[in-house]
């Protein structure tokens, strides 16, 4: 049981670098199919769910954990439930006001991305990769722009989430995108 809780883990942090590499080298770094698909998200906060990824990821997910052993189950499951954390905070850091220090705390982090310093704070989920491959702010450029990061309300806005909503055909009205025909 213990060697699967490692697996697991050895997952998720496989996840916070797959995150830093798709987002601070193939989306911001480097010209790549990334970096257009990402651009609209700096240009539209609101657009901030990979709902595109979000099906191959789950139909990658069942295929493994039908042809693999423990270990490979673990770490996939690691590695998507990952991938699922990154998508809740990064939606909480644009569309909800923080409840808790942390939230507060990588709220900041993100938004002086966003908005003072792009080639900066590139991991979401953690800053580990930012440390180790030296993106991240400085404390007095993180001193210098934070109180202005602070005054950005949360987006009002709806997000694209309703996009994942109307694909697998309900709309976040509960009105169903695809209707019966009378005949």
């Amino acid at each position: 049981m213990v060697g699967y809780a490692a697996w697991f883990a050895a997952g998720v942090i496989a996840w916070t670098f797959l995150e830093y590499a798709l987002h601070g080298w193939m989306s911001h770094r480097f010209t790549t199919f990334a970096s257009r698909v990402h651009a609209v998200h700096h240009r539209d906060p609101s657009a901030v769910f990979a709902i595109g990824a979000w099906l191959p990821v789950a139909v990658i997910w069942a295929i493994l954990v039908y042809l693999g052993s423990g270990k490979e189950i673990a770490s996939i499951s690691g590695l998507v439930t990952g991938f699922a954390v990154y998508e809740i905070i990064h939606y909480r850091l644009h569309f909800a006001r923080p409840r808790f220090e942390i939230e507060d705390w990588m709220r900041t982090r993100h938004l002086a991305h966003h908005n003072c310093a792009p080639k900066r704070n590139l991991g979401v989920s953690t800053p580990v990769w930012d440390l180790i491959f030296g993106t991240q702010a400085t404390r007095s450029e993180m001193d210098r722009i934070e109180l202005s990061i602070k005054k950005v309300p949360p987006i009002a806005s709806p997000s694209n989430l309703g996009h994942l909503g109307r694909f697998i055909g309900c709309g976040l009205t509960g009105k169903p995108l695809f209707r019966s025909r009378k005949r």
